[in-house]
C-alpha cells in the first residue's frame, strides 16, 4: 500500500499555520487577561484557550480539511469535544510544568500547546473532519 504524502503534509502544514495562529490568540487573551485585567491565571488560560478554539475550528473547516460536511452542529460538536480534552491536557500540563517541575508559567505553557498540538492534529483528521 502506498501513502499519499501529498494529503498528509498540505493538512498538516495547513494546520500548523492555524494552530500558530491560534497560539498567537491564545497567549495574547491570556497574557491580557491575566496581566492587564488581572484575571486568575487559569481563567485567562482558560478564556485564551476557548477563543482560539471557536477561530481554530473555522479555520480549520474552511481551509485545512476544506470540509464539505451539512453536519456542522454534529462536527462542531466533535471539535469542542477533541478542544475538550486538549484543554484538560493543557492544564495538566500547565500546572505539572508550573507547580512540579517549577517551569516558568509562559514555558509550561508552551509545552502544554506543542503537546495538545499532537493530539488536536490527530484526532481532528481521525474524527472531526474524517467524513
Amino acid at each position: 500500500m502506498e501513502i499519499d504524502w501529498t494529503s498528509f503534509w498540505a493538512p498538516l502544514w495547513r494546520f500548523l499555520s492555524v494552530g500558530l495562529l491560534g497560539v498567537g490568540i491564545n497567549f495574547g487573551t491570556t497574557w491580557l487577561l491575566k496581566e492587564r485585567v488581572r484575571c486568575p491565571k487559569y481563567l485567562a488560560n482558560s478564556l485564551g484557550f476557548a477563543i482560539a478554539v471557536v477561530v481554530n475550528y473555522l479555520l480549520n473547516r474552511v481551509w485545512t480539511f476544506q470540509s464539505t460536511d451539512e453536519g456542522i452542529a454534529g462536527q462542531a460538536l466533535r471539535f469542542a469535544m477533541v478542544a475538550a480534552v486538549g484543554l484538560v491536557l493543557n492544564h495538566g500540563i500547565v500546572y505539572f510544568g508550573h507547580q512540579k517541575l517549577k517551569l516558568g508559567y509562559y514555558l509550561s505553557k508552551v509545552v502544554a500547546v506543542g503537546g495538545v498540538f499532537v493530539w488536536n492534529f490527530t484526532l481532528h483528521s481521525l474524527f472531526t473532519f474524517s467524513g
